[in-house]
């Protein structure tokens, strides 16, 4: 479903209708950002945070936005649906904030949608279920390829050059999971590889005994796995590998490769591949993101705070460029951002709101992951 003429001319109202607050030249400039600064999740809020807070310093360092120094406003989401829309609802109550970063969980930005199409302010998202940039909420960009592409690129990896055929899927029930999940299917028969299971399993599950038994069971040869959540990750690839599942081999989502799942996990991940939108060796400009991550913070980066990066200076280019804080011209100089070259990849907004649109294909090394290759699509 595309957008819908009339939601987005209600939203476009919305903005439109949106005053000015006053503020000296002086003032900072404030962004809001929603993330999970505590509960299960809470490490990849600090990966987000960082992110976003490197990129405000190159910004400030070049000028700020519209002359002014930006600052941060973060609200933590709690790691839940109803945190995520209670930190957003505090942000947008604050008139001055004409922007934000939302979550780069699908089921938190579907949670906040509503309350993001009636406030009528951009909202820079890192949600990967394709149907958020298709329900007629003009006010999402998405700041990460979707699912559409990462289930593609699952599949013709695991069939084409892994050359398996047997199966097994394992996903969150959420919307990232569930979305994903149907993706990778429908993407796996166009290539005549019938799934033998597929495994649902609930956000923050302790036991993964039945499902890694499951899989066990299905004489599966091949893995493919959208999670959701970090410790699920890694309490999944421990229990997996100690009923005697060693053989198989797996292609995951991004998270199988955050840095928060790679410590979790440990060797239990070795082997592995997925798909992901940021790694240091994908360009030179992710390759120079790691290296002042790296410096600052004295960890490795990975998708959390390399996405957060990329969209706080879209955002700040966007805005620089409609030389405006009005949302509707905010909305117009993102849409018309084309080949903008980003630490996760080459940026051109389609007219739903989605920048990205390819993976690069990684494998874990005994502990290093290291790229392959990068596939982008067209359609």
């Amino acid at each position: 479903m595309r957008l819908n003429a009339r939601n987005i001319a209600a939203g476009l109202v919305a903005g439109l209708l949106w005053s000015a607050p006053a503020a000296n030249a002086a003032d900072t400039l404030k962004i809001g950002v929603v993330a999970p600064m505590t509960g299960p999740v809470a490490e990849s809020g600090k990966y987000q945070t960082q992110g976003a807070k490197l990129a405000v310093e190159e910004i400030n360092k070049a000028g700020g936005i519209l002359g002014r120094q930006v600052e941060l406003i973060i609200e933590d989401d709690q790691s839940s649906n109803p945190g995520a829309v209670l930190a957003f609802s505090k942000l947008a109550g604050d008139a001055s904030i004409p922007a934000f970063l939302g979550s780069i969980r699908s089921t938190q930005v579907h949670a906040m949608a509503p309350d993001i199409l009636k406030f009528g302010k951009p909202v820079m998202i890192g949600g990967t279920d394709p149907k958020l940039t298709h329900m007629s909420n003009p006010w999402l960009f998405r700041c990460r390829p979707n699912d559409s592409y990462s289930s593609r690129v699952i599949a013709d990896y695991g069939v084409n050059t892994l050359k398996k055929k047997k199966w097994a899927i394992v996903h969150s029930t959420d919307a990232f999971g569930t979305s994903g999940m149907n993706a990778l299917v429908d993407a796996l028969k166009k290539l005549g590889a019938e799934p033998v299971l597929v495994q649902g399993y609930t956000n923050n599950s302790q036991d993964f005994t039945p499902v890694a038994l499951a899989i066990k069971q299905s004489g599966a040869d091949v893995l493919g796995s959208y999670m959701t959540n970090e410790p699920d990750q890694g309490i999944f690839a421990k229990q997996l590998r100690q009923l005697g599942v060693t053989n198989i081999q797996w292609v995951g989502s991004p998270t199988t490769v955050t840095t928060t799942a790679l410590k979790l996990a440990g060797p239990a991940l070795f082997g592995t591949h997925a798909v992901v939108d940021f790694n240091k060796d994908s360009s030179p400009e992710a390759r120079a993101f790691g290296d002042k991550y790296v410096d600052h913070y004295k960890t490795i980066p990975d998708v959390f705070g390399a996405w957060a990066y990329d969209a706080m200076h879209i955002l700040a280019d966007a805005i620089n460029s409609a030389k405006s804080l009005e949302p509707a011209k905010i909305r117009a100089a993102i849409l018309a951002i084309k080949g903008y070259k980003g630490v996760e990849g080459v940026y051109t907004f389609d007219a739903n709101g989605d920048g990205l649109h390819g993976y690069n294909i990684v494998t874990n090394k005994n502990g290093s992951i290291e790229f392959e290759k990068h596939i982008d699509f067209k359609d």
